[in-house]
């Protein structure tokens, strides 16, 4: 189940090579920029902040014909893309499907809606007017319901026609104003309905810098000289249908985690997913910060209390829990230039590793201030508070590295590269 937690903001400002067109471009380069909700939208109770999403991760296109523009948060643990099309008081940004002469219902009768549809998490249905209606719920609580359909997706001139996504009239939302900020979500899994399986590229690449909220999200081929060799891992393919295991997931399999020198000492199984399908590692750009399952997060977080007690001092509230999973917390003196050297945290797979470092292991508390400190959290978190049944790799931990998801051999690639300036070598810079 894909989580919604802290995005990214993706603009559509250009694009590179051909226009997204038939036949496909080899290469379509977008800009990548971040955004924060303001602190004030932001809750501030005294102990726990509940589960909830406060940053958009969103791309800038158009749908329909005439094209209407939309906003669409880039999600790759989810499959299907959707759109609001009804307008409530507190939801405006919205598509409207009557004013596009391009849109088309999907029948309850067709392949599309009998057998592309069957890895959603709920099954499709027929309403009254034997249209294919789904529902889709993610795991901060929000849903959301309306009928599939197709209709021109539109990325520079050109467009594609009979691209499948979800037109939304009715759900619940844990956070509206962020809602309210966005059109809808476009799905990138390794589902048939997903928007990169549609638009038939067979691998994709972003890069996500944490320095001046600068990157690029990339279809395609990532040939450049100065962007040196990428190591691969895998993706774990199950071809057995179990209950908690997500099939169209970008599944890796996570072997181990290096703090500093010192690799934690647990058991190669409790990274293994068991019988049920639970424990599965996945990397999801639709999710802030990385969680992990109890007993690999005990570890961790003993390890990291332990190396950091000369420099950092605990929040000694056992009551605070940041975003409902975060309970390793610091306090920071307010007039501290910046953070002291903190050991590294290396996520290890087969072939390929994934280090954290320096300010990405801590996340300040939005407005959130004890006495002359500031409160800081520990930016891994326990999937077992969140009710999840699998390891998620955030994409505040993927910030400059060259992620590249290779749909055709069936592996990640990852590349320790500064994202700002790749950025700037490929004219998309601020």
């Amino acid at each position: 189940m894909p989580l919604l937690l802290l995005h990214l903001l993706l603009h559509f400002f250009t694009y590179y090579s051909l226009c997204f067109s038939s036949p496909l471009p080899k290469t379509l380069i977008l800009p990548l920029k971040t955004q924060t909700l303001p602190h004030g939208s932001i809750p501030k109770p005294s102990n726990k902040l509940s589960f909830h999403h406060n940053v958009t991760l969103t791309i800038s296109l158009t749908v329909g014909s005439p094209p209407q523009n939309v906003t669409m948060v880039l999600d790759t643990g989810s499959e299907l893309s959707w759109l609001h099309c009804k307008k409530t008081p507190t939801l405006t940004n919205v598509f409207n499907p009557l004013a596009s002469k391009s849109y088309i219902p999907v029948s309850c009768s067709t392949p599309t809606c009998r057998t592309r549809t069957r890895d959603l998490s709920i099954p499709v249905s027929c309403d009254p007017k034997k249209l294919c209606h789904a529902i889709l719920s993610y795991a901060d609580a929000s849903s959301l319901e309306g009928n599939l359909a197709s209709d021109t997706f539109q990325l520079g001139s050109s467009g594609q026609p009979g691209t499948v996504f979800g037109c939304m009239d009715s759900g619940f939302s844990s956070n509206s104003e962020e809602d309210a900020k966005t059109t809808g979500l476009m799905g990138m899994n390794r589902g048939s309905l997903s928007f990169v399986t549609q638009m038939g590229f067979p691998r994709f690449s972003y890069c996500i810098s944490g320095r001046d909220s600068s990157g690029v999200l990339l279809f395609g081929d990532a040939n450049f000289a100065w962007l040196g060799p990428l190591n691969y891992t895998p993706l774990v393919q199950m071809s057995t249908p179990l209950p908690y295991f997500d099939r169209v997931a970008y599944t890796v399999q996570l072997d181990g985690i290096r703090v500093a020198g010192k690799v934690l000492p647990l058991p190669k199984s409790v990274f293994v997913p068991d019988h049920t399908g639970a424990g599965q590692t996945m990397v999801d750009s639709g999710t802030q910060f990385t969680f992990l399952l109890g007993p690999v997060y005990t570890a961790l977080k003993n390890e990291f209390v332990l190396q950091t007690k000369p420099v950092l001092k605990l929040l000694d509230d056992p009551n605070f829990v940041f975003q409902g999973a975060m309970d390793l917390c610091f306090l920071v003196p307010v007039n501290r230039p910046g953070l002291p050297v903190l050991p590294a945290v290396t996520m290890m797979f087969k072939g390929a590793e994934m280090s954290v470092t320096g300010e990405r292991l801590l996340y300040r508390v939005p407005g959130m201030v004890r006495g002359n400190n500031q409160v800081y959290c520990f930016t891994f978190g326990n999937s077992d508070l969140l009710g999840v049944e699998a390891f998620v790799i955030g994409h505040y931990h993927q910030q400059n590295v060259w992620m590249e998801f290779d749909l055709m051999k069936s592996r990640m690639g990852v590349a320790e590269v500064r994202c700002d300036l790749a950025s700037q070598r490929l004219g998309l810079g601020t």
